[in-house]
Parts: structure tokens; C-alpha cells; sequence
């Protein structure tokens, strides 16, 4: 994740989006993207739950320059109006609800200046991978871990099995998500007032195909 091949891309289109003008990033972290596009010059603000990941912001240089408001992405308000609002790697689908989401949205609109975008990069729910009848598959083997994805595919929730081997035994980490289509973050733009501008499958700018595993995709508040 903090690789320059994974960071460089994302921030270049990042950049490109503000178009000069000040940004905003829900869930902004311990600013693995924040950090370094504030570098590039954009004004950057952000809104976090955690206090402990503001704490290591504050010690990366250049983080104590950023305006970080504590509190949840889909109700946090912060002043001004932003050119661009943001929303990397997954973060979406930590809000396990729809309607959560659905706020999320409209947070995001409500803080942009018309004319200005929202961003969101997001996987796409790996169904497929299911074999009938099953409801979970294997994403990934190590030497000492081993990772499983649960699905309910009723109510849309995933849930990221991890389990570790340590010296105590085998430790069991586990992450919900509400997991959700393209097809449904188009409807929750629509209701926020925003419209799809662009999609791709990755930052690079790659066409969103059927076997896309996630997406970036921008929508636009109407001047």
C-alpha cells in the first residue's frame, strides 16, 4: 500500500482532479495519501475516527500541517467547500450499512463547490469466485497466515477472515464490510445531487472490465 507503484498513481490523478483547488479526504489516516499530495500543493483537510492513526499522521513531516477533524466520514462537517472530496482503498465499505453510505454521499456533496468531484476507489464484490452453494473463498496462503472472505449475499455483508499464526496459537482478526456494486454508488450519487464523470479500474486509467477486481470512480456536482 505504501509502495511508490501504489501511491504515485493514485496521487497524480488526485492531483489532476483538485485542478489547484483545496481537498478534502474521508478517513484521511495515517496520511499514506493525504501526506503526499499535500506535497504536490493542494491544500489538503481531512476528517478521521481514529485518534491513534491522527497520532502517527502528526509525526509523519508535513502532518501537523494538515486540518484534521475527529469524527465519522458519513456525519463529519468541516468549514469551507472543497474542490475535491476523497475516498481511497476500500475505506467506503466500512460503513456496514446502507444507509451509513447513503449519508456518506451526502457529506461529501454538501462540502464540495459545484464543479467539484468525488472520488471513491473501491472493490468489486468477487461473487463469482463463490462456488454454488458455498458462501466463502480463500484469499490468501502464506507461510503463517491464511486469509478467508465470508459473504451473506442477502444483506450485501462480507466479513475479512485473518487468521495468524503466533507463539500463543492461532490468532483471529476479523473485518465486516456492507460490500457494494458500481451500479448502486451510481444511485447514491444521484441522490447526493452528483453525477458519474468517470470510471476506471484502476488509477492508471484502465477500462472497467468484467474482471476488474475494484474501481475509481468520479462523480461530479453540477455547476
Amino acid at each position: 500500500m505504501f509502495a511508490p507503484e501504489a501511491v504515485d498513481p493514485a496521487v497524480d490523478r488526485l492531483a489532476e482532479l483538485a485542478g489547484g483547488r483545496p481537498a478534502l479526504e474521508l478517513a484521511i489516516g495515517t496520511g499514506r495519501i493525504g501526506l503526499p499530495l499535500a506535497a504536490r500543493g493542494v491544500a489538503v483537510s481531512g476528517i478521521e475516527l481514529s485518534s491513534a492513526m491522527v497520532e502517527r499522521l502528526r509525526a509523519k513531516p508535513g502532518g501537523a500541517e494538515i486540518a484534521v477533524t475527529m469524527g465519522d466520514m458519513a456525519t463529519t462537517t468541516v468549514p469551507g467547500r472543497f474542490g475535491l472530496v476523497y475516498l481511497v482503498f476500500n475505506t467506503l465499505v466500512n460503513l456496514t450499512s446502507q444507509d451509513a453510505q447513503v449519508a456518506c454521499f451526502r457529506n461529501a456533496a454538501d462540502h464540495l463547490d459545484p464543479g467539484g468531484c468525488f472520488v471513491v476507489e473501491v472493490g468489486i464484490p468477487q461473487l463469482r469466485r463463490l462456488p454454488p452453494g458455498e458462501r466463502g473463498n480463500v484469499i490468501g496462503i502464506e507461510e503463517g497466515y491464511w486469509g478467508i472472505d465470508e459473504f451473506e449475499v442477502v444483506e450485501q455483508k462480507q466479513v475479512s477472515h485473518h487468521f495468524s499464526a503466533t507463539d500463543d496459537g492461532v490468532r483471529h482478526r476479523q473485518i465486516p464490510f456492507r460490500y457494494v456494486w458500481p451500479s448502486e454508488l451510481d444511485l447514491m450519487a444521484r441522490l447526493a445531487g452528483l453525477r458519474l464523470r468517470y470510471r476506471w479500474a484502476d488509477w492508471h486509467g484502465a477500462p472497467l472490465t468484467a474482471d476488474s477486481r475494484s474501481h475509481v470512480s468520479v462523480w461530479e456536482k453540477p455547476a
